[in-house]
């Protein structure tokens, strides 16, 4: 499952968002679309779902979506904001 690291926090609107990176405290600029695309993916919806919702959302072939969704995944797991790995726990905080 996609999600954004610990470290990578979301600002998102319809009109565009951005992400901040809290390790180098740099911002990436989201356009409308990637801002969209992001939200689906951190409201729980698997790619496929998402790409259904895109696709409604912006009256454009389930194939498109589903490439959009893909393009915004890559991009931001290359930047490393994002990732496809499991949820780490850490050990010495069950305490908590």
């Amino acid at each position: 499952m996609w999600r954004l690291r610990e470290s990578t926090h979301p600002v998102l609107t319809d009109e565009g968002g951005a992400l901040l990176d809290e390790r180098t405290g740099r911002w990436t600029h989201l356009t409308p679309t990637a801002s969209a695309a992001v939200m689906l993916l951190l409201a729980g919806a698997t790619d496929e779902e998402a790409a259904g919702q895109y696709a409604t959302r912006y009256g454009i072939r389930a194939e498109q979506a589903a490439a959009d969704i893909r393009t915004v995944v890559a991009a931001l797991t290359a930047q490393g904001l994002a990732t496809t790995d499991p949820v780490s726990r850490r050990w010495w905080g069950w305490w908590r």
